[in-house]
């Protein structure tokens, strides 16, 4: 891209919208899940402080790759 031209912007992609009530409870739903998960490797399991981090930060990543493709199938069909 040279210095006159402007960039391009993409008038393909849909405004965003408000984030319902269902989502946001859906999140915490996951946030207290993701806790609970630590809580019960770190105490029950007795499996370490930092192995119970690793493996609930192993969840949260999954967790949100599957959001992510559940979130670009979503905007595509539109």
């Amino acid at each position: 891209m040279s210095v006159d031209q402007e960039p391009t912007v993409n008038e393909a992609r849909h405004p965003t919208d408000e984030v319902s009530t269902a989502t946001l409870l859906g999140y915490l739903v996951a946030a207290l899940a993701l806790f609970g998960w630590f809580l019960f490797g770190w105490l029950v399991q007795r499996q370490g402080f930092v192995a119970s981090v690793g493996e609930t930060a192993g969840a949260a990543f999954a967790l949100l790759l599957i959001v992510s493709v559940v979130g670009t199938v979503r905007r595509d069909r539109r």
